[in-house]
């Protein structure tokens, strides 16, 4: 039998010669579906050259360079969602990704503003994790009118001119976190919210929404005032120890931020009978996290999706790109995550 030829990856693809040609001598540019279509075929006939094809269908998609600005390198979920970020970007099959993950531990906004008005020297679109200050707002502004892009991820900022936004209904979340609370509580008493920073939008519209459930469905709890922890786990060991010491009748415990291990090892100092008086709901899923909902010192995290908010975020950044023109603002909202005791993986 003789080996397929052009002319017949041609015609099992339905495109010219001349189309084959140029995907796979890399004369000319395709749409990537046409590539595929090319692909799928000579692969039905066997056609001899389908890895320089392969090779070459890689050369014919668009490269983009996406930089993702985190903060807390030191704090385990952070490192997770960069890896995840890192996985999504080298799974894409419509694009050739050039991922550039850069950890800023300065969390002040002077300090994430200076790095986004510098990687976006080089970027093709940018996500960013930060507090909400008017000095990033007006870093953001002027990427704009650059035509780079900036995506607000995990937390919305209230910049006019970023480009989108991916994250969960932080809403839903605080909401949630009262109804496990106060579901799971044996007796009414009070109940404590931590918080990393007043400037995360996300902290703050679940800290909110969390006081907004007890108010309607649980008023015989007391909600007290939000603890700052600055995300630092010994501040929220500092905090917890505390509250142990001086508050009788602590129920519950929020922490809507970073500073989860803190809280576990203050929880971890008590005895048993007083472990099971007090309810832990966190928003976390690092080690640390997973090892509490094993343990069962924590009743509920109500985390990010790992593998799904990646490829959310991706999918916004090429289309914004695509779309430096407009300025209309993608918004992506994913489901969060339910884990407890019972559903948690080792």
């Amino acid at each position: 039998m003789n080996r397929p030829t052009i002319a017949d990856l041609a015609k099992a693809a339905g495109v010219s010669v001349s189309t084959v040609n140029r995907l796979l001598h890399g004369t000319g540019t395709l749409r990537p579906q046409t590539a595929d279509l090319i692909l799928s075929a000579a692969q039905q006939i066997g056609f001899r050259s389908s890895g320089p094809l392969h090779e070459r269908r890689r050369d014919n998609l668009p490269h983009r360079h996406l930089s993702f600005l985190m903060q807390q390198s030191h704090r385990p979920l952070c490192r997770i969602w960069a890896e995840a970020l890192l996985g999504a970007c080298a799974r894409r099959t419509d694009a050739v990704i050039e991922p550039d993950v850069l950890f800023e531990d300065d969390p002040s906004p002077e300090a994430v503003a200076a790095n986004l008005l510098k990687i976006g020297g080089s970027a093709d679109a940018i996500a960013v994790i930060s507090a909400d200050h008017p000095l990033v707002g007006q870093a953001i502004d002027e990427l704009r009118l650059k035509g780079v892009p900036v995506i607000a991820y995990v937390t919305d900022l209230s910049a006019a001119s970023r480009a989108g936004f991916v994250g969960t209904d932080n809403w839903k979340a605080g909401r949630t976190a009262a109804w496990f609370i106060s579901q799971t509580s044996g007796r009414p008493g009070k109940i404590f919210p931590l918080i990393g920073s007043n400037r995360y939008q996300f902290q703050d519209i679940s800290d909110a929404s969390f006081r907004s459930y007890m108010r309607e469905h649980a008023p015989k709890f007391h909600v007290s005032e939000t603890l700052l922890t600055h995300e630092a786990p010994k501040n929220a060991y500092a905090i917890v120890r505390r509250l142990i010491a001086e508050e009788p009748e602590l129920r519950g415990i929020f922490v809507n931020g970073g500073g989860i291990s803190g809280v576990l090892r203050a929880m971890r100092e008590l005895a048993a009978e007083q472990q099971c008086k007090i309810r832990v709901v966190c928003r976390d899923i690092g080690p640390e996290a997973r090892k509490g909902l094993s343990e069962g010192l924590i009743t509920a995290s109500l985390c990010h999706p790992v593998d799904r908010m990646p490829e959310e975020l991706i999918n916004v950044m090429l289309r914004m790109i695509e779309r430096t023109d407009t300025r209309l603002i993608e918004q992506r909202i994913v489901p969060f995550e339910i884990l407890t005791p019972e559903s948690i993986w080792t």
